[in-house]
């Protein structure tokens, strides 16, 4: 029986372990929410836990040498950590994160030790990839030219629940999509490169008529440019990855950098309440706070970004219990307080690709490729399930040598994508495409 070693036990790790452990395979799931692992694994014999952080650098090695492969689910920033035990150890390696620099440089050795490290293979990055891929190469084996690029992907609370002045709530790593916030973005339009300063990120916005859910927002997502490569898309004039969002969340965002709520700067706020942090923030008085800040921002009292500092509580005179500690860490710390999906919600995912092809005949085609998932209550929600089981899938297809590739990789080959599609398939997780389109479907 073949042995997997799962680090991290956050909010999307649930459907890999019912997954790898229906498929019979033995694992482990260390991490220091040993309770939450626990649960995932509902008593079945062939799953265990351990109360284990990096901190631990020597039990990590003992895990590593004991299992067939590892799946890294912790911060980005312990992949590499993790890959170099890998390596030192003879184990191949799955995460979900975007390639760093220092794992990158692992390529060689990787390849060298006839080890895959998977990376990039969850939901964006991940079915993002292999949906866009398997529609480019389709394109390149006729001959075509990819003209124009836009994959679009959002993880929102289902519409019902969209019902704070955000219109969102978390699903998965919050400090990860506050931090995101902060993000500049790089993509290409019509030939033009085009860089967002971070500072507006969220003026950089467009209206997407998603079917079924209606208008969304949609702004950048970092840099585009770089997947023309990583796609093989040298030919393209348009190339952009965006984020969806249902409209109050840019509006709200973009006003809590203006005011430096998200900034990193050290300071001591003992004794403050959330209106005093607000009135230090915005340069103003409390008294009148809230009637003074729409002012300031040129916004109604009634406008998306009043009400949601109000329902955040920025408004009120409760304390922040902080000593030193940064603004954003104080707002974020807020926001997840207050916006967290609850058990008996629903949240979905958002993924869309428009791709412009032209044909050496002349002919030139829209292809839209769409996925609407909703997650359940009951089980998994649609993001845990959409970032956890193409990467479970990996796991099994690596052990299995249904995926015999060596390196430092994401999924962007058909010997990835086209096997972890179809098990996806069996799953309900897949796009609907749509081909033959006239021009006037593409994003203008």
């Amino acid at each position: 029986m073949k042995k997997v070693l799962i680090l991290g036990a956050g909010l999307v790790v649930k459907p890999m372990v019912e997954y790898l452990l229906r498929n019979n395979f033995g694992l482990m799931v260390a991490s220091p929410m040993k309770d939450r692992a626990d649960e995932m694994i509902n008593g079945n014999p062939l799953g265990s836990s351990l109360d284990w952080s990096m901190d631990d650098p020597a039990m990590l090695d003992k895990l590593v040498a004991d299992y067939d492969i590892a799946v890294s689910l912790l911060p980005y920033k312990y992949h590499s950590d993790v890959a170099k035990v890998c390596l030192k150890l003879g184990k191949s390696l799955v995460t979900t994160s975007y390639i760093q620099p220092e794992m990158k440089d692992l390529d060689e050795s990787a390849r060298k030790a006839g080890l895959l490290f998977l990376n990039e293979i969850g939901l964006d990055p991940g079915i993002d990839h292999m949906t866009a891929m398997k529609i480019i190469d389709l394109i390149h084996n006729k001959g075509g030219r990819v003209e124009e690029f836009y994959s679009l992907c959002g993880a929102l609370p289902a519409s019902e629940f969209a019902d704070n002045p955000l219109r969102y709530k978390f699903s998965w790593s919050p400090k990860g999509v506050i931090l995101a916030s902060r993000n500049s973005a790089l993509y290409l339009k019509k030939g033009r490169k085009i860089y967002v300063e971070p500072s507006d990120l969220f003026k950089d916005r467009f209206i997407f008529s998603f079917p079924g859910i209606g208008d969304l927002d949609v702004y950048p997502n970092r840099d585009s440019i770089s997947y023309i490569d990583i796609y093989g898309i040298s030919e393209t004039k348009t190339m952009y990855r965006g984020t969806f969002r249902y409209n109050g969340w840019c509006e709200a965002l973009d006003a809590m950098k203006h005011l430096r709520m998200l900034d990193d700067s050290v300071k001591d706020y003992q004794g403050t309440s959330y209106a005093e942090f607000l009135a230090e923030r915005s340069g103003l008085e409390t008294s009148d706070l809230k009637k003074n800040l729409a002012e300031k921002l040129k916004v109604s009292l009634n406008s998306a970004i009043i009400e949601s500092l109000d329902f955040l509580g920025f408004f009120s005179d409760e304390q922040l219990h902080y000593l030193e500690t940064t603004p954003f860490d104080i707002t974020s710390d807020r926001m997840i307080k207050k916006m967290m999906l609850s058990a008996n919600e629903r949240d979905m995912v958002v993924l869309q690709h428009i791709v412009l092809a032209s044909y050496p005949d002349g002919t030139r085609e829209v292809i839209k490729s769409s996925m609407l998932d909703f997650g359940s209550p009951s089980t998994n929600t649609s993001i845990a399930r959409t970032v956890s089981l193409p990467a479970a899938i990996a796991v099994k297809m690596i052990l299995e040598k249904k995926i015999d590739l060596k390196g430092v990789l994401r999924p962007v080959l058909p010997e990835i994508y086209n096997p972890v599609l179809d098990e996806l398939k069996t799953l309900g997780i897949e796009m609907k495409e749509e081909f033959g389109l006239p021009e006037s479907e593409m994003i203008k």
